[in-house]
């Protein structure tokens, strides 16, 4: 079914294209802490796209997944957790986590410089 034109006006009288200007603005990022363009689409660092807003809406309807009576279903794929399958640390990662840190978190949850 074909979507219904409908004419908006400014105040001035001039005929505004929406679609257009939503077509045009899709990949602009949203104004605010959303961190994501008006279509939807996640944004990373520099406004790069780290999920489209298709794979959002995939992931949240198989989350929220109903059968025909309306109760959820468990998703049957597992999701295996991103310890089991890091690697090892290697001996010198160790050595830098065991080091003496010259930093420490106060009461207020600052990190300041030992001896402060």
């Amino acid at each position: 079914m074909a979507r219904k034109q409908i004419v908006h006006r400014s105040m001035r009288g001039k005929v505004v294209d929406m679609d257009l200007l939503r077509k045009k603005n899709e990949l602009v990022p949203a104004i605010g802490n959303a961190k994501v363009n008006a279509r939807g689409d996640e944004l990373g660092p520099g406004g790069k796209i780290k999920r489209k807003r298709e794979d959002i809406v995939k992931d949240h309807y198989q989350k929220y997944a109903k059968d025909e009576r309306g109760q959820l279903v468990k998703n049957e794929t597992s999701t295996t957790p991103v310890d089991d399958i890091a690697e090892p640390l290697t001996e010198a990662e160790v050595e830098m986590l065991e080091e003496d840190d010259e930093w420490q978190e106060d009461a207020d949850g600052n990190f300041v410089q030992k001896g402060e």
